[in-house]
């Protein structure tokens, strides 16, 4: 049977508990336990599929379609736990089953309520994921901070969990914060105290505290957080501010977090390293050989989760080469406004990503127009490749105003069209081409030289496709269609054929990166700025 691990947080939203579920997974895996992960989300949308990035941040897809929190996607870049669609658990997705099940009357006449229909709901949403994986360890992560109402029904779940199973069969570990008042130079404790106490008011007394904070804290800080949240002296741990992400499992590491979880699990296993993590990735993001600028250019720039796969694949593919990577975040209104050269004379490569609806829709062209005139790298990702699409046709087929019939629906050159099988679709949830699709690379092409392989796999979200009408005036001026789905007849991948490196996929390739395993495009595409840069 699966031991489990939850992991809450308390005082205010955004204290890192992703982070810290993910890391205590690292940590677990590299003692030779195997790990699931699951994110509670207290919300009523049943997935997050059709929030505004600007609400939510951006929507991780997994293999088998399910459009899920972005902490999924930290679970997967830490880890070797593989999410899906039981991975993630919303309020919304609870109530919509309970309800089911009391509209085909499954409850046999009773009063359905929140204990015990609601909470047996989660609790056996979480034990199915540990039985289909059948792991050693299930660490699930509970949305939103204790005290919010929201939260509740979740907290009370695993509260009972702990005393149906026993305390050698589940963990609690909490996140919490410590500021630090600069005015009067030294932590304070009562946040942490007060955040405690509201969870031992539902039931719940915690194992373990993370508390987050910019200073390394004193033995005596310790002692009195202990003593004032009836802890052991032992199990209070700083999660103290890194970096870089990817350090927070060593800095755990270091303090024997992964010891003490093992022996209250009453778990026995060989002392295990981080140190491949800390020699391919810790040492290469700290002391990279070269450095490389590349230019993000996307519509929700304000918020950085809205892309973050995006921004951490970039990452991966700069410690695949040694490289630091620069970041540049330009809002393509900008560019509509300004102009690219602006903003792009002096980037070393150019990434689109994806994204919705006609805003900023201009600025992309003229994104795609300048890497493809100016020989810069170009990595164009789902809208991306849609976007490298209709310039292409406006600018080299001749194709006036050509567009996605998204953006104009009466185009006359509708090079980017809606997909047959989406036509028909009414209801905005869950309904678009999503998940795990196959690819066929072609030979001689940029993409079968970075994934050294023909037949790839990876995941999609999106309603509209390359029109495949326009195929051969396309290649007749210079595009290679480099990956296909053979199957169903579509354009996966687009290369130019003049150009140093010009790549554009319908895929999202951000999502299977990893920080010691840089997905081929994302590290093809560094490589190719960084020799931009040798060029300069």
């Amino acid at each position: 049977m699966s031991k489990f691990i939850f992991v809450t947080g308390g005082v205010v939203s955004s204290l890192g508990k992703g982070i810290a579920a993910a890391s205590i997974g690292k940590m677990l895996e590299a003692r030779g336990l195997s790990t699931a992960s699951i994110k509670c989300d207290p919300y009523l949308n049943v997935d997050p599929g059709t929030m505004s990035p600007f609400q939510h941040g951006e929507v991780y897809v997994t293999d088998d379609g399910a459009e899920t929190d972005l902490d999924l996607g930290h679970y997967e870049r830490f880890t070797n736990t593989k999410v899906g669609k039981d991975s993630n658990i919303t309020t919304g997705k609870v109530y919509y089953s309970v309800i089911t099940k009391e509209r085909r009357g499954d409850y046999l006449g009773k009063t359905v309520q929140i204990i015990p229909h609601i909470t047996n709901e989660i609790k056996d949403g979480i034990k199915k994921v540990a039985k289909d994986q059948d792991v050693d360890v299930t660490i699930v992560e509970i949305g939103g901070t204790v005290g919010d109402i929201e939260s509740l029904p979740f907290l009370e779940a695993i509260r009972q969990m702990k005393w149906e199973m026993g305390a050698n069969y589940c963990l609690n570990v909490h996140v919490t914060l410590l500021p630090y008042i600069r005015s009067a130079g030294e932590h304070k404790t009562k946040p942490t105290q007060h955040s405690v106490g509201r969870l031992r008011e539902i039931g719940i007394t915690p194992d373990i505290l993370l508390c987050r904070t910019e200073k390394h804290m004193t033995k005596e800080q310790k002692e009195k957080i202990a003593l004032f949240c009836s802890v052991d002296r032992e199990a209070v741990f700083e999660a103290i501010d890194v970096k870089y992400i990817y350090e927070v499992p060593v800095a755990f590491k270091k303090q024997n977090l992964d010891n003490l979880i093992l022996r209250k699990l009453n778990i026995k296993r060989p002392d295990g390293d981080l140190k491949r993590w800390e020699d391919f990735v810790i040492k290469r993001l700290k002391n990279p050989a070269k450095e490389v600028s590349i230019s993000v250019v996307g519509k929700y720039i304000t918020l950085p989760d809205a892309y973050k796969s995006i921004y951490e694949a970039l990452v991966h593919g700069g410690i695949a080469n040694n490289t630091r990577v620069i970041i540049n975040k330009i809002d393509s209104e900008d560019i509509e406004k300004f102009g690219a050269k602006k903003y792009l004379k002096d980037t070393n490569g150019i990434l689109i990503p994806g994204g919705f609806g006609t805003r900023g829709i201009e600025g992309k062209i003229k994104a795609v127009q300048f890497a493809r005139e100016n020989n810069i790298p170009f990595l164009g990702i789902c809208l991306g490749m849609q976007i490298a699409t209709i310039e292409f046709a406006r600018n080299i087929c001749g194709l006036k105003n050509a567009n996605s019939t998204e953006f104009e629906k009466s185009t006359k050159y509708p090079v980017i069209n809606l997909l047959e099988e989406q036509k028909k679709v009414k209801n905005m949830g869950a309904t678009m081409r999503l998940g795990a699709y196959p690819c066929k690379l072609q030979k001689k092409t940029k993409s079968l030289q970075a994934y050294k392989k023909e037949n790839i796999s990876e995941r999609h979200r999106h309603r509209y496709e390359f029109n495949n009408e326009y195929r051969k005036i396309f290649e007749k001026k210079g595009v290679v269609f480099s990956g296909l789905n053979i199957k169903k007849n579509l354009v996966e991948i687009l290369e130019l054929k003049n150009h140093p490196w010009f790549v554009a996929c319908q895929f999202h390739p951000e999502f299977k990166s990893k920080p010691d395993r840089a997905h081929p495009l994302f590290q093809q595409f560094i490589a190719a700025s960084l020799a931009a840069v040798a060029d300069k």
